[in-house]
């Protein structure tokens, strides 16, 4: 049955269904993420992730064939072997851009990228975070860690709160909510 409920997301489906995790430093965004991933992956669903880093990175390491491309000028570089494909390229891409990209994924988790327009589950860990109830757009739930769960937290129509450590309960939501992750508008 789990592969039938596979084929038949993929069959009915061209576009993943898309779920932006947020928070600020340090309030569990990484650790939900990799909670979620083999949750959905049980339920057959095939899982990419989107990480948005607001320092510049290094991937490649020194020394690497790749990395001495990069260094020769190569505005991209791809590797590929027989398990996997890493495309490193020298320019930006949007977060549309990058879900395009994954298209062919059952879910698209997107870690941060607090002001893009897709579907939000926001993490709160301290006292400092409740504003980003109010400044993110399209919040579907909020994640509460044990520390705040007793402070004044605003209620809000339509919006799903959970612990930030009930990964099954989020996970389920994102399964039975699915087409609505899919077909967000923008």
């Amino acid at each position: 049955m789990k592969h039938i409920n596979s084929y038949i997301l993929k069959k009915g489906s061209s576009r993943p269904a898309v779920c932006q995790i947020v928070g600020y430093k340090n309030s569990g965004k990484t650790t939900l993420l990799c909670e979620l991933i083999p949750l959905l992956r049980k339920k057959g669903c095939t899982v990419a992730v989107i990480k948005h880093d607001g320092h510049d990175f290094e991937m490649d390491h020194e020394g690497t064939d790749t990395w001495k491309q990069r260094q020769a000028g190569a505005s991209a570089v791809a590797i590929t072997s027989a398990a996997r494909t890493s495309v490193i390229q020298e320019r930006t891409s949007s977060l549309a851009e990058l879900i395009e990209a994954f298209a062919g994924y059952d879910y698209v988790l997107v870690e941060g990228f607090k002001q893009e327009p897709y579907p939000k589950i926001v993490l709160l860990r301290r006292e400092e975070d409740i504003p980003l109830l109010g400044e993110a757009s399209n919040i579907v739930a909020m994640a509460v860690w044990d520390s705040i769960r007793g402070m004044e937290l605003p209620e809000v129509p339509g919006i799903h709160r959970f612990a930030v450590n009930d990964s099954l309960e989020i996970a389920n939501l994102l399964w039975q909510q699915r087409s609505y992750f899919q077909n967000f508008s923008i």
